[in-house]
């Protein structure tokens, strides 16, 4: 006999059997229930004065019996169901109440966040023997955002409704408002998720960042939603409104993945994963997954397992299906069940495996800095925000071909030139990482050995895009990234790129306002003033290092 879930104690041996024999029942699968199993069910809950659910599937079998309290039932985990994105669970939930109340508020979440195809109450008509059923169902998208249907109260006799034809009916209407998702297309559909204590407009920035992100990972982006709090929840992050609101449009629009904006601790990952069942990863695990599909070298390869890592070793405390799911990665991508699916202790001994060969990474790099220190060459390193246009400014000012593209993150493994300079002087010219608002600490770390190259660095170029309506904040952001380096300190000359995509008439006040030389990256005719100050800036600190040596 299949197992009975929830609250079993001190029932009576022939009530244990009689709640087994639920499982031996049959329902045609176009009824929603039967009029024996109604009767049957209430009469048996009203004697052992708990609730009892039953969760049907589309064949009409009893796959779960449920005994609860007098106020409610806990559904258990059903994982062997599985929801695919715009569909619905295949699981109805029959179970009674001992009240006159109908559909209650837990009955309305649980039928959104679990995805059932109908929830349905049982509660007394004039006598026990002749209750009522209350049901609801989840509504596709519509124009009065209503979330669910909420059908007027049946009888015992009026329950064939044909539940099979009006399931069938609702996942076809999903299937076509999200615009015929096909699971084998390969693609992430995703939700982006804000819950923010700041306003509203810094809220919604702050999405449409992470949205460029999203897209440049080649995601889909089916809908976005913000919760304003006073403050944070450490313990959920998201009111169960909003995340019941998450659940359905998530099932309206085909979600295959909720992307939060902000870092998600363990216990926040597991209180979402444990309600919701969809993949849920935060803005941390995104650009981290970025990152492991552009490093190319080896070198940057090792950087990235390594943050990936860190990252995620606190959150395998626990095995289970939310664990999974978030170690899955954006389609199935990151370090791999082989390596996620491991043990803390193998998991720490392959970190610090990783650690060593890349602190001989960077006695390699220190090496190579002393050489290069050797021949006297003056450095420059190019810094700035991700996709301010960096590398296309190396390749103009060197004829390089470094790869520059329009998407954040373009470039990860840093690149350097030789530049000469009018007066036949020459430089070495690094490009480097961009950086980002929130840039994750454990990144940072990994990457130590990539940034250290900016502590030798004679003159740092930031660049800046000021076609971008959030530069202010970008270069806030760049700024404080330099000073947790202790980098404050080094000569840095502020570059404002990007000047064929704005007004010509502000550019001058651009330049007062942020104390900057403007540039297009993209036209060389724009480019000689900006190479005139950097050499005079260079020699300025050469000739203040001779006298500091002559004295």
């Amino acid at each position: 006999m299949k197992k009975l879930y929830g609250n079993t104690v001190g029932l009576k041996a022939s009530q244990i059997r009689r709640l087994e024999n639920f499982y031996r029942r049959r329902i045609q699968p176009q009824f929603l229930i039967s009029a024996e199993l109604t009767r049957d069910l209430n009469l048996l809950s009203h004697e052992i004065r708990r609730q009892i659910g039953l969760l049907i599937n589309r064949q009409g079998k009893v796959a779960y019996v449920i005994v609860g309290d007098q106020k409610k039932i806990v559904i258990p985990p059903i994982t062997e169901y599985r929801a695919a994105p715009g569909r619905l669970k295949g699981l109805r939930c029959i179970h009674t109440h001992l009240t006159s109340e109908a559909l209650s508020d837990d009955d309305l979440t649980d039928l959104s966040l679990l995805r059932l195809d109908i929830m349905a109450t049982v509660t007394n008509g004039q006598t026990e023997s002749r209750p009522q059923i209350h049901v609801a169902h989840i509504l596709p998208k519509n124009a009065d955002n209503a979330p669910y249907r909420i059908l007027d109260p049946l009888s015992p006799s009026q329950l064939n409704i044909d539940c099979l034809g009006m399931i069938q009916a609702l996942e076809n209407e999903l299937a076509r408002l999200s615009k015929g998702y096909s699971a084998d297309s390969g693609t992430e559909r995703a939700l982006l998720a804000s819950v923010s204590t700041t306003s509203k407009r810094k809220a919604l920035e702050s999405l449409a960042e992470l949205k460029a992100l999203a897209i440049s990972n080649r995601i889909e982006i089916v809908g976005m939603l913000v919760q304003q709090r006073k403050s944070k929840s450490t313990q959920q992050l998201i009111g169960p409104g909003k995340l019941q609101e998450l659940a359905i449009l998530a099932l309206q629009e085909a979600a295959t993945v909720i992307i939060f904006d902000q870092e998600l601790s363990p216990s926040q990952i597991r209180a979402i994963t444990d309600q919701i069942e969809l993949k849920v990863i935060d803005r941390t695990q995104l650009i981290l997954d970025i990152f492991s599909q552009r490093a190319k070298t080896r070198e940057g390869k090792l950087q990235v397992e390594l943050a990936q890592l860190k990252y995620l070793l606190p959150r395998l405390i626990h095995k289970n299906t939310a664990m999974s799911r978030l170690t899955g990665g954006i389609g199935g991508r990151g370090p791999g069940e082989t390596k996620l699916e491991i043990n803390r202790r193998r998991a720490r001994d392959r970190i610090a495996r990783l650690e060593q060969e890349l602190s001989a990474v960077r006695k390699h790099r220190k090496q190579q800095r002393a050489q290069r220190q050797k021949k006297g060459l003056p450095i420059i390193s190019i810094i700035g925000y991700t996709n301010a246009g960096k590398s296309t400014l190396l390749n103009t000012l060197t004829k390089s071909k470094v790869l520059a593209e329009s998407r954040l993150f373009a470039t990860l493994d840093p690149s350097s030139r030789r530049l000469k300079f009018p007066k036949d002087s020459e430089v070495i010219i690094t490009d480097t990482v961009g950086f980002i608002k929130d840039l994750p600490k454990d990144l940072l770390v990994a990457f130590r050995a990539t940034l250290e190259e900016l502590d030798s660095a004679d003159l740092l170029l930031h660049i800046i895009d000021i076609s971008n309506p959030r530069y202010l904040s970008q270069i806030n952001s760049v700024e404080r990234i330099l000073s947790d380096l202790k980098l404050q300190h080094t000569p840095t000359m502020r570059v404002l790129n990007k000047i064929d995509r704005v007004d010509p008439e502000i550019i001058p006040d651009l330049t007062r306002k942020i104390n900057g030389m403007a540039i297009s990256a993209r036209q060389k005719s724009t480019l000689l003033p900006l190479i005139n100050r950097m050499e005079a800036v260079l020699f300025e600190k050469s000739s203040i290092k001779a006298n500091a040596h002559g004295s």
